[in-house]
């Protein structure tokens, strides 16, 4: 198998044999994010996707998850992912779930019958990264697609059986935008109605646009009790579709306080764990201890 840079997968994905299928990220713009900076995007050769394929079948016996990356895979054309996706269930049959990250581009690009046949054909679950509902944050860090496409994705995806989980960022607002970025991150969630929901914390590498910003004084980062109570006021504004079910997971490295529950019926023991963490900060992570 071959990989180039650095590679990226959801936590969720962290047992999962990962193929690039595309290298970089076709928008690479996001001031918050140095994942692909180092990468020109392109679509690599199905040729050379379905080696990796091959290799990796004579290297692991057992393979019951595959992830492929990178930032958008997506965008690949359908007639594409589906020979990958048909290759994939003739060398590993025993695989149970294949996961892609989505913009939400890539999702509006397909059609509905496009995105039920990648779902006949073994495409499991999507993984988009929403980050923000507010349309001021979103437009600040330069995600290069409004909120109204965001919601219009995720809802398009929805009327398919391709689970969706969506990425938020806690703390992408900063000081000036944290109630707007917490209560429209909220909203965002029930307009969308995903099937899971990660949240993670901001932390800023050093080659992004928005660390600049901080360094210079333009940005301000949230305190741990802040991002506290961001975090509780994205949970208060969620309201989900009737009969809708959420798996909420914010127990990422870089969150401060570990939070999982499902949505909405552990929405007041996540409220009280939060009520419970702002009296007792010891409960808090280190700093020293977060790491992407």
């Amino acid at each position: 198998m071959r990989y180039e840079g650095t590679v990226y997968r959801p936590p969720s994905e962290a047992r999962s044999l990962i193929i690039q299928i595309t290298i970089g990220c076709a928008n690479n713009t996001c001031t918050f994010c140095s994942m692909y900076i180092d990468k020109k995007f392109r679509i690599r050769k199905l040729e050379e996707v379905i080696q990796d394929l091959e290799a990796a079948r004579r290297y692991y016996r057992y393979v019951e998850r595959i992830f492929l990356a990178d930032g958008d895979a997506l965008v690949l054309k359908t007639e594409h992912l589906i020979l990958i996706l048909d290759k994939i269930k003739e060398l590993f049959p025993e695989c149970k779930r294949v996961g892609i990250y989505g913009t939400p581009k890539d999702i509006l690009r397909k059609s509905l019958d496009e995105l039920n046949l990648l779902y006949e054909h073994g495409l499991s679950i999507v993984y988009m990264g929403v980050e923000s509902g507010s349309e001021a944050v979103i437009t600040a860090t330069k995600k290069g697609v409004p909120r109204a496409d965001m919601v219009k994705a995720g809802r398009k995806l929805k009327e398919t059986k391709i689970k969706l989980s969506i990425t938020l960022i806690s703390g992408l607002g900063g000081k000036a935008l944290t109630k707007e970025h917490g209560a429209e991150t909220g909203k965002i969630i029930g307009e969308i109605s995903p099937d899971y929901v990660g949240v993670l914390t901001l932390m800023l590498d050093r080659d992004t646009e928005m660390r600049a910003d901080l360094d210079a004084g333009r940005f301000e980062l949230l305190s741990p009790l802040e991002v506290l109570e961001e975090t509780e006021d994205i949970i208060k504004n969620i309201d989900l579709k009737p009969g809708a079910e959420c798996v909420f997971r914010m127990n990422h490295a870089s969150n401060y306080l570990s939070l999982k529950g499902t949505l909405p019926q552990d929405k007041e023991m996540l409220l009280a764990k939060i009520t419970s963490a702002k009296k007792n900060v010891h409960l808090l992570k280190d700093d020293m201890f977060r790491m992407l």
